[in-house]
């Protein structure tokens, strides 16, 4: 029970800043400018709920995409890692998000932006996804990975809540807090992407090692 709290700290952590609801909500302003407060709150339960089914996917049957296509656990914490990596030096500059979304684009998914770019991938992107995956696998229990899967839930729970009161907490933190908040959860996310790396590379080469000795 002792390695469930740090388990579970690490999987909040993680997917808080990796889904990044405090960075999505100037993007979500935006393009949802001159709609009424109750179709904001339509596009962000569509969002958020489509996001949530994809995570859940990926990460429950993420090992069996590995078996189909013969890929590695350590292989994908490696690449994993980079992602992440790259997603918190962005949000480490005080980027809003790691995904660029020009005007041409916005007005090309103005018909559904719930599904794209908002569920997919702003809320519900590569790294997100590399991150579940992971995760998944390094739940030695079903205790931990029922623990997961309830975690990806109340994250997602509190994204809904977050875009939903948006108007009112852009207000309330103003730009200085919101670039105070991404720069902090930035370098967390940098450290979890240099554990997840380095958890990956570390097998691979003492596997090099003992064969190069052989």
């Amino acid at each position: 029970m002792e390695s469930l709290f740090p388990f579970a700290l690490l999987c909040f952590t993680s997917f808080f800043t990796l889904i990044n609801p405090l960075g999505t909500m100037p993007v979500f302003l935006s393009m949802t400018g001159g709609m009424s407060e109750k179709e904001r709150k339509r596009i962000v339960m569509k969002s958020t709920m489509v996001a949530f089914l994809i995570m859940i996917t990926f990460t429950v049957f993420g090992r069996f995409l590995f078996q189909v296509f013969g890929l590695s656990t350590n292989g994908f914490r490696i690449a994993g890692g980079i992602i992440i990596l790259k997603i918190g030096y962005d949000m480490l500059q005080a980027k809003y998000t790691h995904i660029k979304i020009n005007e041409e684009e916005i007005q090309h998914v103005a018909n559904d932006i719930s599904i794209t770019p908002l569920a997919i991938p702003m809320l519900c992107g590569p790294g997100a996804i590399a991150n579940g995956i992971v995760l998944m696998e390094d739940a030695d229990s079903w205790l931990k990975k029922a623990l997961l899967i309830g975690i990806i839930a109340l994250v997602f729970f509190i994204t809904f809540v977050i875009l939903k009161t948006s108007t009112r907490l852009v207000r309330f933190m103003g730009e200085t807090g919101n670039n105070v908040m991404m720069r902090l959860m930035g370098l967390i996310l940098m450290v979890i992407a240099v554990e997840c790396f380095v958890s990956g590379a570390q097998p691979i080469l003492v596997d090099i090692i003992k064969q190069g000795i052989g």
